[in-house]
């Protein structure tokens, strides 16, 4: 793999060489010729003549050449650098591994707020020739969710990288990314140069028509270089992630590598559920007092609500357990994945089994020397870049836990359903037809919701997933050799005989899906009636029906919208620009009809805060104007796009809260 990463580099490296020489000909041929026609034509259509013609080949050796003069400096806002007199204990951990690694330490240690660890360093044209430190950078949120010994794997791992030789292809690789993401993308000031230049004289701008077109080449050939040395270089760089695990295993043992991977996600997500959490008390100018004694509290309460185990107060997760909701049973090679999958380096860690005698399950943040300063200190660091519109208050963590809860709960689908609602809602069918005629009372609550009746509905929704890839697989959206599908190989060319196939499979577990759901019906509707509650049950289901129906109407004019608004971010002709808000401002009538229905829907009063309320009543109580003068108006576009926002929040919000109304309901009926 590195072979094939390094003839991709060598190709580069030559077709770099051979655009180079053809754009300081062409600079030198222009250069020459634009001088002689002024000598030839000594006037002022001559001066101008020869410097379009001198231009256009000065402009073409810059854009290949200005990748010299760019540095990339990593982005270090969000970091808070520690240091050995600070943090004796965890530098001499990290010291520790870096031995035993057979590398060298890092050149500053940083800390993040989140849930990940890496290293990463500032790069230019003359790293790829003088050697460059790298700099780790440690998150509390990872931190926070391992053990010391897990935390001695994931550093391991990252140390593991550098006694790769292979390392050193990654750098060259890194690079020459670089270099054509310059060229490709990094072109604002390269296109204002261009346009000062064009502006001058129409002949500057004719002149520069040619030579755009002849960057626009040199960007074709190489975008085709980028595809070719990246496709070489991931499959490299997912060896060296196993490699990588092997060095880690072989210093902190396969097990605590293995249970902080299957951990990650988890964790991630119990992270950005706090996150979440405090992202909606914005309006209410509240903020965490400690995140990360909160993100311990919401990783166990989730844990326990999906029955995981908890050790050393951290869930224990399996592979089954990842799995448990992933029926797919298409398996697609990722060629553009940095990373194989947790599944396949747990396998690989299983393989090479490595114990170590000594294993500490004390938690990681205890390598700190005042891990709630830490805490603390990263909490303030991750919150500073809220914008609050008073002095924030500090929400403590008692109260967190009892607010967080009760948010959960309100937030969720009784118990009795046993997960079947929460990926999937009730399917239409003849309401009347069933109240009229079935018999609920043979029905019981764990043949409707057993767990074979989940497996069902994830199993449809790996089917209508497994048809979506193969149907972009058979249009050529997704552009592969072969793929496995149920354990049997294919070629590309028979996704689409394959597609009806799993139509039928489609219609059949829909079909048993509807008939559960009709006896699911059935049998709250025998209890409801016993409430006299019959009727209000239909009725339910007939409201949750109508607005399914409406949503796809919703969702549709928010589309609309954000292709009606996407002229804004770019650059547009004044003229296209009049045009374009006449558009949007037929739209927006459509969007103002829908935001008052929602003001005045009853399911939504405790999610529209007074704060939402205003602004939205601020946007429908006036007919504003962006653009005027040749100016956007950029107040009116905020109270615009703060209204949109609302709307796309409150539109499927409402859309659960429905359902949730429904199937809470239904439940009623058993007490």
């Amino acid at each position: 793999m590195a072979k094939k990463a390094i003839f991709a580099i060598i190709l580069f490296i030559l077709t770099y060489l051979v655009l180079g020489l053809f754009a300081t000909a062409l600079t030198i041929g222009c250069i020459a010729g634009g001088i002689a026609i002024i000598f030839m034509i000594p006037s002022i259509l001559g001066i101008l003549l020869g410097l379009g013609i001198a231009g256009v080949g000065l402009f073409i050796f810059i854009f290949l050449f200005k990748f010299i003069f760019k540095s990339n400096k990593a982005d270090r806002s969000h970091l808070v650098e520690i240091h050995k007199r600070d943090e004796p204990k965890l530098f001499r951990f990290i010291e520790e591994i870096v031995q035993e690694a057979g590398t060298d330490f890092p050149k500053k240690v940083y800390l993040s707020a989140d849930v990940n660890a890496c290293v990463f360093y500032d790069s230019s044209f003359w790293s790829m020739f003088l050697p460059v430190r790298k700099n780790l950078q440690i998150g509390i949120g990872l931190v926070n969710a391992s053990t010391e010994e897990e935390i001695k794997g994931i550093l391991a791992h990252e140390f593991g990288h550098f006694s790769q030789k292979s390392m050193k292809v990654g750098s060259y690789v890194y690079y020459v990314n670089q270099i054509i993401y310059n060229m490709l993308f990094d072109n604002d000031s390269y296109q204002k140069m261009i346009r000062g230049w064009s502006s001058i004289s129409g002949l500057f701008s004719f002149f520069m028509m040619i030579g755009i077109k002849i960057i626009q080449g040199i960007q074709f050939i190489l975008g085709k270089n980028y595809e070719f040395i990246n496709i070489r270089y991931l499959a490299l760089s997912r060896e060296m992630e196993f490699h990588a695990d092997e060095v880690a295993a072989n210093i902190a043992g396969s097990l605590p590598l293995k249970e902080s991977l299957l951990r990650s996600d988890f964790a991630d997500h119990a992270f950005n559920a706090v996150l979440s959490f405090y992202n909606g008390k914005i309006e209410e100018n509240v903020r965490s007092q400690n995140v990360y004694k909160e993100h311990r509290f919401v990783l166990q309460f989730l844990a326990r609500e999906n029955q995981f185990t908890l050790v050393n107060q951290l869930p224990q997760l399996t592979l089954s357990e990842i799995n448990r909701y992933n029926k797919s049973k298409l398996n697609i090679k990722n060629q553009w994945a940095s990373h194989p999958s947790v599944e396949d380096r747990v396998h690989a860690l299983d393989k090479l089994n490595i114990t170590k005698s000594c294993y500490s399950d004390k938690p990681a943040i205890l390598l700190f020397s005042n891990p709630e300063k830490i805490e603390r200190r990263l909490t303030n660091k991750l919150f500073s870049s809220v914008t609050y519109q008073e002095q924030p208050t500090e929400l403590a963590s008692d109260n967190f836990e009892r607010e967080y809860t009760e948010v959960f709960n309100t937030n969720r689908f009784p118990k009795i359903y046993n997960g079947y609602y929460d990926s999937k809602n009730p399917l239409d069918f003849d309401i009347e037809n069933v109240a009229s005629y079935s018999d609920g009372s043979r029905y019981t609550l764990e043949k409707l919701f057993h767990a074979d009746r989940i497996e069902q509905v994830y199993e449809l929704i790996g089917l209508e997933s497994d048809k979506q890839v193969l149907s972009d697989i058979a249009e050529k959206n997704i552009q592969l050799q072969s793929f496995d599908y149920d354990g049997k190989k294919y070629t590309a060319p028979e996704a689409k005989a394959l597609i009806p196939k799993l139509e039928l499979q489609l219609l059949n577990i829909t079909s048993l899906i509807r008939e559960n759901d009709i006896h699911i019906f059935s049998f709250f509707y025998y209890h409801a009636q016993r409430n006299n509650n019959g009727l209000k049950l239909t009725e339910k289901y007939k409201t949750f029906f109508a607005f399914e129906q409406e949503y796809m109407s919703k969702t549709e004019l928010s589309g609309k919208l954000v292709e009606a608004t996407r002229f804004i971010s770019v650059e547009t002709p004044f003229e296209q620009i009049e045009k374009n808000f006449k558009t949007l401002y037929k739209l927006e009538s459509e969007l103002k009809y829908e935001l008052r229905k929602l003001l005045r829907t009853e399911l939504l009063e405790k999610d529209i805060k007074p704060t939402t309320r205003e602004r939205i009543e601020t946007y429908l109580s006036n007919d504003l104007v962006y653009f005027r003068n040749e100016q956007y108006s950029n107040d009116n576009l905020q109270i615009f796009f703060e209204a949109f926002h609302d709307y796309n929040y409150l539109v499927p919000r409402l859309y659960f809260l429905v359902k949730q109304d429904l199937v809470k309901f239904q439940a009623e009926q058993l007490k």
